[in-house]
Order: C-alpha cells, then sequence, then structure tokens
C-alpha cells in the first residue's frame, strides 16, 4: 500500500487570506441577489460564517492565539465586519 507523506494541517497565512477573500466575495455576491435586501442579508450570512468558522476551529483544535492565522482568527474578522454592517445598516435605515 502507498505511504502518503504527512501533510500540514496548518495552512500558511497568506492561504487563510485567500480562503477569507474568496468566502467574502461569494458573501456579497448572494447578499446583492437576496430578496429580503443587501444589508439583512450580508449581516445574516456574516453572522452565519462567524458561526461556521468558530465550529469549524473548534473541531480541528486550531489554538485560538497562534503565530500564523487560522479560523479563529476568521471568526474575528467575521464578527468585526457584522457587527460593522449591523451598525451601517441601522443608522442608514433609520
Amino acid at each position: 500500500m502507498a505511504q502518503f507523506p504527512d501533510l500540514p494541517r496548518e495552512l500558511r497565512s497568506t492561504q487563510v487570506m485567500l480562503r477569507f477573500g474568496v468566502r467574502m466575495i461569494i458573501l456579497v455576491v448572494f447578499a446583492a441577489f437576496a430578496s429580503t435586501g443587501f444589508a439583512r442579508s450580508l449581516v445574516a450570512l456574516l453572522w452565519m460564517s462567524t458561526i461556521m468558522s468558530a465550529v469549524i476551529g473548534a473541531i480541528r483544535r486550531e489554538p485560538p492565539f497562534d503565530t500564523v492565522l487560522n479560523h479563529w482568527d476568521e471568526t474575528a474578522a467575521y464578527a468585526a465586519l457584522c457587527a460593522l454592517a449591523s451598525g451601517l445598516s441601522q443608522t442608514v435605515l433609520s
């Protein structure tokens, strides 16, 4: 049977930033075509992404304050963007 080389468990920070950027593009596209409005949809999608990243980080047992970027850093970024989008949408809509 063929032996597979040990694959690294952690991604480099550039790969994590690229993954975050691609996911943000996908979230913005889905929010743009939502029937409930862009701001509300973006907030909901960012909130779901925050939860998803936290769950994946916990399942993979990634350390929260590591030297390389991981799912916990994405969780913080999604949460910050969710709070910003929520605050801006409430300011604009009221």
